[in-house]
């Protein structure tokens, strides 16, 4: 039997189970989407019960599976969500949405008794988000608002966590769920931030990502990681696999920038224009900067299908129009969609569409405003005495001509290349924990990389 690891990668729309062999190559992956649910007060949020008995259900039967031995699994999930743990290991609440709104008072008096807004977010190296991405704000949510609920809390855990806790019953935390905008971290000192002593909340001193536990599932011995945060995952096979310094640009719904070689502390202004540090599996800090790419494209590209009553998949098929682009380039970098903040629903409907001839112009003119608007977003992680020699650009945006050729024109001193590498994340998960579990000295990574021109 082929000996493999298995990976849960838990993405907000996608959830797929991947099994990789000992050279770490994916030998079988099937994706699952699931219902939504809602929470208690009526905001939709996943059906953990319905993923926690998909995992289950799904690596019984890859054990009795004559094909497959699993040698360890492990969990890359989504951030900044929570699960509330009472005294008995039963979870005491949903998996909240991290977008569910919340009273700002609560952030507000943490703020207040702890330097203000701009010295805390300084310190704990995350923008105030006004939601409940600042997981930290929903522990305080759970204990101000649902008081005789919170008092049955007797453990914390970020989902990646939680989803290993389910099968080895182990109460771990781990630096890439605490280090991604919780207000959990002091990263000057390098450990948790005080208020969560004074609020008499206790969270687990990080493991390291290589940390497993041994379990028994079905009479089956196998080691169980203790997950990671899946934007740190997908960083993981490009320091493994890179020979220089670099940048990537992790996309998808958001387009996640990070730059792991640059440590420096973030400014005032950084934060305001939504820069964050991450913790990388070293414990290091990891510059970023993040853009709602891809659904600023998916609701602005409906308003374009929409108004030329074209295919949802039209854009999809566009030949790219080189002399339209360099067109644009040739007028400077200038935006005709999103010249003023992004509006609250982030489409733009003050462009009026009845300029451009047709859907394939619309659409080019949208893609050189967004690919400059996450050029803008680099530029905040990028330093003037910057060794970064390459962008790496993974994730959906990858096979996107338009935005990766234009990344080349507006980097024209850096090589930029596309990944072939669709799973980055789940493959993260599974290096982490790869030591010791396969017969083979340390495989190496192919990146598969794709060197772009640009437009000239």
């Amino acid at each position: 039997m082929n000996k493999v690891i298995a990976i849960f990668d838990i993405g907000k729309t996608h959830k797929k189970i991947l099994l990789f062999d000992k050279e770490l190559k994916v030998v079988y992956q099937k994706e699952h989407k699931f219902e939504t649910t809602v929470d208690e007060d009526g905001f939709e949020c996943d059906s953990i019960e319905l993923i926690e008995s998909w995992i289950k259900d799904t690596l019984s039967s890859i054990l009795h599976n004559n094909e497959y031995e699993i040698v360890a699994v492990n969990f890359s999930t989504y951030g900044a969500s929570l699960a509330f743990i009472g005294k008995n290991g039963d979870r005491l609440t949903p998996i909240y949405n991290y977008l569910k709104e919340i009273d700002l008072s609560i952030q507000k008096s943490l703020f207040e008794q702890y330097g203000g807004e701009e010295e805390f977010c300084l310190k704990t190296a995350s923008p105030t988000l006004g939601v409940l991405l600042n997981s930290g704000i929903q522990m305080l949510w759970l204990k101000h608002k649902k008081a005789q609920l919170f008092e049955k809390v007797k453990s914390i855990l970020h989902f990646p966590q939680y989803l290993s806790f389910t099968l080895t019953k182990q109460i771990v935390s781990e630096s890439t769920s605490i280090g991604c905008h919780t207000f959990l971290w002091d990263f000057d000192k390098n450990e948790y931030h005080p208020w969560l002593k004074d609020n008499s909340i206790e969270l687990p001193e990080p493991k390291p990502n290589s940390y497993k536990i041994k379990i028994n599932i079905d009479n089956k011995s196998l080691f169980a990681g203790i997950g990671i945060h899946d934007s740190s995952a997908s960083l993981v096979p490009y320091l493994r696999g890179s020979g220089v310094e670099f940048l990537l640009v992790s996309t998808g719904t958001w387009c996640i920038n990070m730059n792991p070689f640059n440590h420096t502390p973030l400014t005032p202004e950084q934060l305001k224009k939504d820069c964050l540090s991450f913790l990388s599996i070293d414990q290091k800090p990891v510059k970023s900067s993040r853009l709602f790419m891809g659904h600023i494209h998916d609701v602005n590209t409906q308003r374009l299908t929409d108004y030329f009553k074209v295919s949802a998949d039209s854009y999809k098929k566009l030949i790219t129009d080189d002399i339209l682009i360099i067109g644009y380039l040739a007028k400077g970098k200038n935006r005709l969609f999103f010249q003023n903040d992004m509006p609250e629903n982030y489409i733009e409907e003050s462009v009026n569409l009845s300029q451009f001839k047709d859907f394939a112009e619309a659409y080019h003119r949208l893609m050189y405003d967004l690919s400059l608007l996450n050029a803008e977003s680099i530029d905040l992680i990028l330093t003037d005495n910057s060794n970064v020699k390459k962008i790496y650009i993974s994730g959906g945006f990858a096979r996107n001509e338009i935005f990766v050729r234009l990344m080349s024109n507006f980097y024209p001193n850096l090589e930029i290349s596309t990944s072939e590498i669709d799973n980055s994340s789940a493959l993260g998960a599974a290096l982490v924990i790869s030591d010791t579990l396969v017969d083979t000295d340390y495989p190496t990574i192919n990146l598969g990389l794709k060197k772009w021109d640009s437009f000239s």
